[in-house]
């Protein structure tokens, strides 16, 4: 249980930072293992701090962004991706409020969400509201509708420990060490 994590992320580090020094091998071969990678990285973090600290910057980026936004073929990639990106970083986070949804009443269920639509009368379903619930270890989740009157904010718990907690499997995320089951020896 030591090795394997840290053994595990020194491989996903080194494969991600191997994978961009091959875009450009040659330079990485000749100057540095792992320039390629910084030099993106830089690039970067060059481009974001332009895009939204200088006037010029912040035209550049739009413009570009209007651009790939009516290109027909690449429209429809480059919002989805940029929707989905929006979702869980940068300052129009979605994911922002932690919800529990009853799923079953008898035996009473509750799933844990987080609440994207607080008002779906626009498309016929008054009273309504949409919850994202995310899967356990992956990259998915189901949306669903549900009547208000079945989901409950969480107050005290922040948007990063729900998702934890979410994707986890329930494992990590909002629970004191002293809650956690744990097997006889």
């Amino acid at each position: 249980l030591i090795i394997g994590p840290f053994a595990l992320t020194v491989w996903i580090i080194w494969y991600i930072v191997s994978s961009i020094d091959n875009i450009i091998p040659a330079l990485s071969e000749k100057v540095y293992p792992g320039i390629t990678f910084l030099v993106v990285i830089a690039t970067t973090t060059l481009i974001g701090f332009l895009g939204n600290k200088f006037i010029i910057g912040r035209f550049i980026v739009d413009s570009f962004d209007y651009i790939l936004e009516h290109t027909p073929g690449i429209k429809f990639i480059y919002t989805s991706l940029k929707d989905v990106m929006t979702s869980f970083v940068g300052d129009k986070k979605k994911f922002n409020r932690p919800v529990l949804i009853k799923t079953n009443e008898n035996p009473e269920t509750w799933r844990i969400g987080f609440l994207t639509q607080s008002d779906l009368s626009s498309v016929g379903f008054p009273q309504y509201v949409s919850v994202y619930l995310p899967h356990a270890y992956a990259v998915s989740g189901w949306v669903v509708f549900a009547l208000g009157t079945n989901v409950v904010e969480l107050e005290n718990v922040s948007a990063a420990q729900a998702m934890k907690f979410a994707v986890s499997g329930g494992v990590a995320g909002f629970h004191s060490d002293e809650n956690i089951f744990k097997a006889p020896e």
